[in-house]
C-alpha cells in the first residue's frame, strides 16, 4: 500500500516508519527542509520537503496514497515560538483530513491519547476536537489513543528517559506527586505503559483493513502500575535504589506557572494535572486481535536506560 505519513521525525514517528517498511508499504513522508538527518534509515522512504500548512506539500504527499497516518504531536507547547498544541494537534490535523477528503482517501489513521477530552488540559483538548473533526469528515477512520509510550529514543523525548534526566539522576528523592493535603493518596494515579514498537505496529496493521474502519482504540500495556511502582522500575533499570518523598503538587503548580513557558523547567501545570488524573486502559484483546506480541514494561525492556 502507498502511505502518507505526518509525523515521521518524532519517536513514535521513526518506529511507524520502521513497521511500514517490515511490512513493506510504500511510504511518502512529509519532511520539514532539514530534518531529514533524523531518520536514521531513509532508503526506500519517499521523502517530501515541505510544510504541513502548504498545500503543495500535503498533494505531493498524499495524492498517489490510499492511506494516511497523521502523527504530528507535541507533550508541552512554547508559545512563544509559535509550537502551540492548537496549531499542531488541532488546525494542522484538519487542513490533512480536509485534503484528504479532498483526494478521497480511503483510509485515515489518527494519534490521539488515552483520557482526551472536550474540557480538559490544551493537550487533551485539541486531540479530542481533532478526533471529532476527523469522525465528521466522511473518511474511514482509525483512531489510537496510546497511554503512557516508553522505548528506545533516537535523539527524541521520551517519558522514562525525561524522568531519569529530570528526578532520577538527581542526588534528591524523587517525588510522590498528591493533589490537596491528603498524603496517603500520594503516588496512587496510574498509568498503563506500552512499547513504542507495538503502538506502531497497532497503526500499521490496521491500514486498508476494514474492520479497523470507524474504531477508535485505547492501547495500553498487559498491565497498569501506579507511579511508585513506575518509579521503582525505572530506578531498578538504572541499577539505583532511589528514595522518594511525598511531594504535594499545588505549590509545584505555583512554580511551573511562571516557569514552565522555558524548555529548562522539568514539567508543566497541564503535566501534573494529566498525571494526577492517571492513565490507564485495558487493551489485553487488541493484541490478540491484531496478532502483536505485547513487550512489557520491565527492567529487561528499560535497558535502555543505562545508555546515554
Amino acid at each position: 500500500m502507498k502511505v502518507a505519513v505526518f509525523g515521521s521525525t518524532g519517536f513514535v514517528g521513526k518506529y511507524i516508519l520502521k513497521s511500514l517498511k517490515n511490512h513493506n508499504h510504500d511510504i511518502y513522508a512529509l519532511v520539514r527542509n532539514g530534518s531529514e538527518s533524523k531518520i536514521s534509515d531513509i532508503d526506500n522512504i519517499n521523502i517530501i520537503n515541505g510544510e504541513v500548512d502548504n498545500n503543495t506539500s500535503l498533494d505531493q504527499t498524499m495524492m498517489n496514497c490510499s492511506t494516511v497516518i497523521y502523527n504530528i504531536g507535541i507533550i508541552r507547547q512554547f508559545k512563544s515560538k509559535g509550537i502551540t498544541y492548537e496549531k499542531l494537534h488541532f488546525e494542522f490535523a484538519k487542513k490533512v483530513i480536509d485534503r484528504a477528503a479532498h483526494y478521497n482517501i480511503k483510509h485515515f489513521i489518527l494519534m490521539s491519547a488515552n483520557g482526551v477530552k472536550e474540557h480538559g488540559t490544551g493537550y487533551q483538548s485539541t486531540k479530542y476536537r481533532a478526533e471529532q473533526y476527523l469522525k465528521d469528515s466522511g473518511l474511514n477512520y482509525t483512531i489510537f489513543r496510546p497511554s503512557l509510550v516508553f522505548g528506545r529514543p533516537k535523539n527524541d523525548q521520551e517519558f522514562c528517559t525525561q524522568l531519569r534526566d529530570t528526578m532520577l539522576k538527581l542526588p534528591i528523592p524523587a517525588p510522590i506527586f498528591f493533589p490537596g493535603i491528603n498524603i496517603t493518596k500520594a503516588g496512587n494515579f496510574s498509568m498503563s505503559p506500552i512499547h513504542v514498537e507495538n503502538v506502531a505496529d497497532f497503526f500499521v496493521k490496521s491500514i486498508q483493513n476494514e474492520k479497523h474502519y470507524m474504531k477508535t482504540y485505547s492501547l495500553g500495556g498487559m498491565h497498569s502500575f501506579n507511579w511508585k511502582q513506575i518509579i521503582k522500575t525505572i530506578s531498578k533499570a538504572l541499577k539505583k535504589n532511589k528514595f522518594t518523598i511525598p511531594a504535594p503538587v499545588l505549590p509545584i503548580k505555583l512554580v511551573a506557572s511562571i516557569f514552565d513557558r522555558f524548555k529548562f523547567f522539568p514539567i508543566t501545570r497541564d503535566q501534573l494535572t494529566m498525571l494526577l488524573e492517571g492513565n490507564t486502559c485495558d487493551s489485553k484483546d487488541l493484541f490478540s486481535d491484531f496478532d502483536i506480541t505485547p513487550v512489557e514494561f520491565n527492567t529487561k525492556n528499560l535497558s535502555y536506560l543505562r545508555q546515554k
